[in-house]
């Protein structure tokens, strides 16, 4: 009789697990879905990074190695290209991102939160502040930019030439002509 008992016992709390981590796996699942924009910005940025650093060093490139009157001609056919890049893999990454997501953030979800914390979390995701606090992200970020961008730019702008600058002389490259040196002075009114 004991032994009937227990595996009764057992075959309950087996089947209540399997509940549970269905129910657990549907939460992660509703989670996941709810996350894809994030998931899917996570993976452009991805992509967008090499793109943007490529961008950064044809532009330095266009300025030093090509002749002034092939400069606009180069730069259009550079953004073009990194456009194709990113209009190409984009759609690569982000899907593949999406589709391992499961496996990697859903994973972890599985293993750090109960199937309560899930809940809450997904009561968080879903609510309406949660939302207009979300929207509101371009706005913090663009207002938050442009202050650093002003208050760091006597401290950053001088070490960002004189980086570039370093950079030429490693190369080996022939300086860049100074703004300041190339403008021709004001002529003195006569007396």
């Amino acid at each position: 009789m004991k032994k009937v008992t227990l595996v009764a016992l057992l075959l309950t709390s087996t089947m209540v697990c399997a509940q549970t981590s269905t129910a657990k796996k549907d939460l992660v699942a509703k989670i996941l879905v709810l996350q894809q924009p994030a998931i899917e910005q996570a993976a452009q940025a991805l992509v967008e990074r090499p793109a943007m650093q490529l961008h950064q060093q044809a532009g330095q490139a266009l300025q030093t190695r090509v002749a002034p009157e092939k400069r606009e001609a180069a730069a259009k056919q550079v953004q073009e290209d990194l456009k194709k890049y990113v209009d190409e893999v984009g759609p690569l990454v982000r899907q593949q991102a999406v589709k391992l997501a499961p496996s990697t953030i859903g994973a972890l979800l599985e293993e750090k939160f109960t199937e309560d914390e899930l809940k809450q979390l997904i009561a968080i995701i879903e609510s309406p502040v949660n939302r207009k606090f979300m929207q509101m992200g371009g706005e913090f970020q663009k207002a938050l930019g442009e202050k650093l961008v002003v208050q760091t730019k006597p401290v950053v702008e001088p070490k960002v030439k004189a980086l570039e600058q370093a950079i030429v002389k490693h190369l080996g490259l022939p300086p860049a002509p100074d703004a300041k040196a190339s403008e021709t002075p004001a002529k003195s009114p006569k007396k």
